[in-house]
């Protein structure tokens, strides 16, 4: 008796502790998973957020260009320019200029003549007109293009200093080179990256003079203060700023509101050589989590091009992620929270009901000690109600049919002993029929191949042997493909003109096609790239669609093939297209076509390997098969080969497009 007690008391135990077991690993794998979603919804929402704002910092680096070009343009279109050049002419062109400059606080602007030539501009007043200066490069692109130009223009230190002294000094940023020895002279950068515009007087069709204008925007912090006003409200978050704006020259911040450790705008400082890359070598936009300086920021980088197209710089925009870390912190928490809350009740519920669950099991154990001592039908109380009611039946049954259970389990062991030599047989069976194929068509080959070593042999007999051997090889290799479909064994590849392979399939098929009275034409493109295949299994590809088209195609009917050049996921291959217009195929069937042993025919006119063996086959050539197809309307199977081969690794499938 104290046996069993201590026997109950130690099942109750182990149950309990497993209970508590599995709540807790529910809760670690509720946690873990949860935590990992809601990581990566915050850190998805971050990245959409980052992206729309660096496409309204775009907005706003292209507004400060408009606004000097529509001005321009108004003095341009309002002033009478007549005497063709005339002092006074410019003269009242320059002090409109000077106005516009005054108002919207240009860094520099002016007015040439219409061979470019500065006649009047930052560096010179209105009583210096007759003195020109040299080419300005705004005005040459305007001169260039003989219309309005607009964009980011890099000027060097001359031109700089040509414009205004004090434009020069802004432009010259020390880089500050991480590493850099003690002592070392310091990088500098003398180039400014400028934005403006440039508009020309026309007089008599003809330009007479060109107005520019615009800014420096090194050091400038107009236009990265403005998209942290617009775009981030200026949001402070322990701290720091919750949105950062940068304009680079190069992979140089010149203009940021991204601070340095000493709070200072963290000016000359470089953007990582892997963004640079990806922007101003790629040209492509950047979306990803990086560290700047010493904050991990959701960044969006966007190359920016001057007025010849070449990328000069990168526009810059980012969120702090510590704002989002610790909202996701303090949600895991608050989740984390309620899961352990939920185990903690779950276990003192199993301690409260382990009791109620454990008496009827008692019995039951009990009742095992009188079956082990030949007691087949013991008393096991009370049956209980749900799950340990079902198990206490059960145990009745089972204690009532051990000995049938153990005559049963004889004769399933001789069931399985004699199912086991029905499969072995089934084995031979198979290696028996591949081998006995095998022989027969090795010999005609063989025997073909011999006959074709004769020297009398008339042309059109030699002809039609050459057919016979052809043919018995591919359905050797049919043979061969049916096993391929469930070894996937490596393929045999050879350089093959695709628009001779396909002919010669079509002309193998032309008699079939006749006696159906189907119309079958192929059409290929010219100067298709040779592609590497295995032929034979390829041409038995071609072959078992066009069979399948010929069933699938009334009397009178069309089956047109066409080969074009095609990219597939920016690689470059060739398309095959086998168009019919016969009785289509359903909708329900379209998800079932590609699977093995599926078929429509009737009982022996098909196996359903057709279409899955074709499927692997192009896999295994690194191609894809779609199909497209309406009722009474026709079929149509695009293949895709890639030029070269890609080895598949998937197993064979074909995505399916209705229409």
């Amino acid at each position: 008796m104290h046996f069993r007690l201590t026997k109950i008391h130690s099942i109750r135990v182990k149950l309990i502790i497993s209970l508590i077991a599995v709540s807790l690993f529910i809760g670690l794998i509720s946690l873990t998973v949860g935590g990992k979603l809601l990581y990566q919804s915050v850190i998805d929402e971050a990245n959409n957020r980052v992206r729309q704002d660096l496409n309204v910092a775009r907005l706003i680096y292209e507004e400060r260009i408009n606004a000097v070009r529509l001005a321009l343009e108004v003095i341009a279109s309002n002033h009478e320019y007549s005497g063709k050049g005339s002092a006074a002419g410019l003269l009242a062109v320059a002090e409109s200029v000077d106005q516009l400059s005054d108002r919207l606080k240009l860094d520099f602007s002016g007015i040439t003549d219409a061979r470019g030539q500065v006649i009047s501009g930052s560096a010179t007043t209105a009583r210096e007109i007759s003195a020109p200066g040299p080419l300005h490069p705004l005005a040459g692109h305007t001169l260039e293009k003989r219309q309005t130009v607009t964009g980011t223009l890099v000027m060097d230190r001359d031109q700089l200093m040509a414009e205004s002294p004090s434009m020069a000094d802004r432009a010259d940023i020390t880089i500050r080179s991480s590493g850099k020895a003690d002592g070392a002279p310091a990088h500098r950068e003398t180039s400014g990256l400028t934005v403006g515009a440039a508009v020309p007087i026309v007089v008599d069709g003809s330009i007479a003079a060109v107005l520019y204008g615009g800014f420096l925007l090194n050091r400038d912090t107009t236009i990265v203060d403005k998209i942290g006003a617009t775009v981030f409200k200026n949001e402070v978050y322990k701290g720091r700023n919750v949105g950062t704006a940068t304009i680079f020259y190069k992979d140089l911040r010149i203009a940021t509101s991204v601070k340095d450790p000493s709070g200072k705008r963290a000016l000359g400082t470089l953007a990582s050589p892997q963004v640079a890359r990806h922007v101003l070598e790629k040209g492509e936009k950047w979306t990803d989590r990086a560290r700047v300086l010493d904050d991990w920021t959701i960044t969006a980088y966007e190359p920016i091009a001057d007025i010849a197209g070449k990328r000069v710089g990168m526009l810059y925009v980012g969120v702090l992620e510590a704002k989002y870390s610790d909202i996701r912190r303090r949600a895991i928490v608050v989740f984390g929270g309620i899961t352990l809350a939920g185990v903690i009740i779950a276990i003192a519920l199993e301690w409260l009901f382990a009791g109620r669950i454990m008496r009827p099991v008692s019995n039951l154990i009990r009742a095992s000690a009188e079956i082990s001592s030949g007691n087949f039908s013991p008393n096991i109380g009370t049956i209980s109600r749900g799950d340990i009611g079902q198990l206490q039946k059960k145990f009745l049954i089972m204690a009532g049919a051990l000995k049938e259970r153990e005559e049963r389990q004889r004769a399933e062991s001789e069931t399985r002993l004699i199912q086991s030599e029905k499969q072995a047989s089934v084995g031979k069976l198979a290696a028996g029929v591949a081998h006995e194929i095998n022989n027969p068509l090795t010999a005609v080959l063989t025997f073909t191949h011999l006959i074709l070593r004769r020297k009398d042999l008339p042309a059109e007999v030699r002809s039609d042997l050459e057919t016979v051997a052809a043919q018995t090889e591919r359905v050797r290799g049919i043979v061969k493909s049916l096993l391929d479909f469930s070894r996937q064994t490596e393929i045999s590849t050879e350089t093959v003109n695709i628009n001779s392979l396909v002919e010669d399939s079509v002309g193998l098929m032309k008699n079939q096609a006749l006696i159906k009275d189907v119309h079958l034409s192929f059409k290929g493109e010219a100067g298709l790239p040779a592609l590497t295949l295995d032929r034979n299994q390829f041409q038995s590809v071609l072959i078992n669609m066009i069979i399948n088209a010929l069933d699938a195609t009334p009397s009178a009917g069309k089956i047109e093939i066409r080969t074009t050049r095609a990219d597939h996921n920016d690689a470059p291959g060739v398309e095959i297209r086998i168009a019919d217009n016969g009785s289509g195929i359903s909708p329900e069937h379209m998800d079932q076509l590609f699977d093995p042993f599926f078929t429509t025919k009737a009982v022996g006119k098909g196996t359903g390997l057709g279409l899955a063996v074709s499927a692997g086959i192009i896999q295994r050539h690194g191609g894809t098969i779609n199909v497209r197809s309406r009722l009474e309307s026709g079929t149509t199977f695009t293949i895709w080969l890639p030029r070269q081969q890609v080895k598949a690794s998937a197993p064979p499938a074909g995505s399916r497009e209705k229409s």
